[in-house]
C-alpha cells in the first residue's frame, strides 16, 4: 500500500470516528490536538487502525507521533516492514 492510499483511507476513517472535517486535516498538524483526543480516544483509533489497515498499534507507538504525517508514516511502516 503506497502512502498515499495510506493517507486517503486514514484520513477518511479518522474523520468518520471523530466527526472531524476533512479540510482540518494536514500532514503537519498535530493529531491529538486536531482531533481533540483523550487518552480513551486513542483506545479508538487504534481499533479504527486495525479495522481498516489490519495493524496493530501499541502505547509505544503513540510516543512517535505528534503529526497527522508522522501517524500516517507510523501506519506505513508497519505495512510495508
Amino acid at each position: 500500500m503506497t502512502k498515499e492510499e495510506i493517507i486517503v483511507k486514514a484520513n477518511e476513517a479518522l474523520c468518520s470516528e471523530f466527526e472531524a472535517d476533512m479540510e482540518s486535516i494536514a500532514p503537519e498538524k498535530n493529531l491529538t490536538e486536531t482531533l481533540d483526543l483523550d487518552s480513551l480516544d486513542i483506545v479508538d483509533v487504534v481499533v479504527v487502525v486495525d479495522e481498516v489497515f489490519g495493524v496493530t498499534l501499541v502505547k509505544e507507538d503513540f510516543n512517535k507521533i505528534k503529526t497527522f504525517d508522522d501517524f500516517y508514516n507510523l501506519i506505513f511502516k508497519k505495512i510495508n516492514g
